[in-house]
């Protein structure tokens, strides 16, 4: 069984050790782990077969095995985010302000970074290299515990960034893998006050649920992808029809694809068809309300549970509303404040949504698919935050980071 105090101790220790590493040092170590993971593709996608096999024999769906896959282009792509990350500014030691009090006192705000981060995560192995090099940038050490699906592709990418840290002289303990998935270990995980400094859980709705209420770490809570389409009145049916597939059809089982589709009542009857048809191609089963039921040739009733739910598959729930504000209504109600889009020519109604839907991401205009830490020019994300404190949205380099105050005196003392 995983020793996680031993775990712990080295990566408190590491975490010093990083806080004092300057930035070319950090980089040239992460190009380096970029190359090595390519190099060592074919071992890779080995390991990555196993955890295919054991999950096709678990009767996995093919849209959860797609988040699970690798493949050469998936590396790839794994690593050129690390080397994407290398690029960016380095924010630990910057200085955000200064200013001078009436004691004459200099006092700066300076970014640093948070320490020791644990990561839970589920069956997505790109989500192993994002986290750690952008804690490895950020100066935090991170102790990285996957789900039991994705095993064999986790363990081996770990193992392949602590041998490229290695061959440099750095600390491989800098990343480290828990390699026992059992709920037992998890939940000790949770709970490692003494050497965590903020727990990060990605995943679905009950995994993120256990985390919060289990937890004695804080957290910062990255949340499911309850997602939706609002199609206005005022909306161009081929645009709304090329992002409603995008957002739907592209990869369904990522937390920031659509799930449900609203559209206004003044242009039910012409779109929908057009929707319908459009998404057979797909073969995405629709589960409508009652008045897209009667325009739909081919749909089921819908739930109050399709409502609030992130199907994560090729299902898709359609409510014809009355207005604008009847869809802000009922996606402030029913969403997890991910990522919400208007299709909409009426600069006023996209300026309302925006303004008034709850979310980490709002769009007009725009699918869903695009809430990404690597899209949004950061690299590669730690995850979505849909909470209100420290962070929210996409999770880049500066999330990652606390600050403290750095002050400047000479000879002051308090009367």
């Amino acid at each position: 069984m995983t020793d996680l105090i031993q775990l712990g101790k080295q990566a408190k220790e590491t975490a010093y050790q990083l806080g004092l590493m300057d930035a070319k040092t950090k980089n040239d170590l992460l190009l380096h782990m970029a190359d090595e993971l390519e190099k060592n593709t074919a071992t890779i996608l080995l390991e990555n077969q196993k955890d295919l096999a054991t999950a096709t024999e678990n009767g996995i769906t093919e849209t959860m095995l797609d988040r699970l896959r690798l493949t050469d282009e998936r590396i790839k792509e794994m690593a050129d985010g690390i080397r994407q990350v290398a690029t960016l500014p380095d924010p630990i030691g910057e200085v955000d302000k200064m200013w001078k009090n009436e004691d004459g006192l200099m006092i700066g705000k300076q970014r640093v970074p948070l320490g020791v981060i644990g990561i839970i995560y589920e069956s997505r192995p790109n989500v192993t290299t994002d986290a750690a090099s952008l804690c490895f940038k950020t100066g935090n050490a991170v102790i990285l515990r996957g789900g039991k699906e994705a095993f064999y592709s986790n363990q081996i990418l770990v193992t392949i960034l602590q041998q490229a840290l290695a061959q440099k002289g750095a600390s491989p303990f800098a990343i480290q893998f828990v390699d026992d998935t059992s709920r037992e270990t998890a939940q000790k995980l949770m709970k490692l006050n003494d050497y965590l400094d903020v727990l990060i859980p990605r995943g679905g709705a009950n995994l993120i649920k256990t985390v919060l209420t289990t937890a004695t770490v804080p957290v910062i809570e990255t949340g499911t992808g309850n997602c939706h389409v609002y199609i206005d009145k005022d909306a161009q049916l081929e645009m709304a029809t090329n992002i409603i597939v995008n957002a739907k059809c592209q990869r369904p089982s990522v937390c920031n694809s659509a799930e449900t589709l609203l559209i206004h009542q003044d242009v039910a009857k012409d779109f929908l068809p057009v929707i319908e048809k459009a998404l057979s191609e797909y073969n995405v089963e629709l589960r409508a309300d009652e008045r897209a039921l009667a325009i739909f040739e081919q749909s089921i009733p819908a739930t109050e549970e399709d409502w609030e739910t992130e199907f994560n598959d090729f299902i898709l729930a359609i409510k014809v509303v009355d207005s604008l504000e009847e869809a802000i209504h009922h996606i402030n109600r029913y969403n997890t404040k991910h990522s919400e889009s208007i299709i909409s020519d009426n600069y006023f109604a996209t300026q309302q949504f925006l303004q008034q839907v709850d979310a980490a991401a709002v769009y007009a205009n725009a699918s869903t698919r695009f809430t990404d830490g690597f899209v949004f020019g950061f690299g590669a994300e730690i995850g979505i935050s849909t909470q209100k404190l420290h962070a929210r949205g996409p999770m880049g380099l500066a999330e990652l980071t606390s600050t403290k105050y750095i002050v400047y005196g000479d000879g002051q003392y308090r009367k």
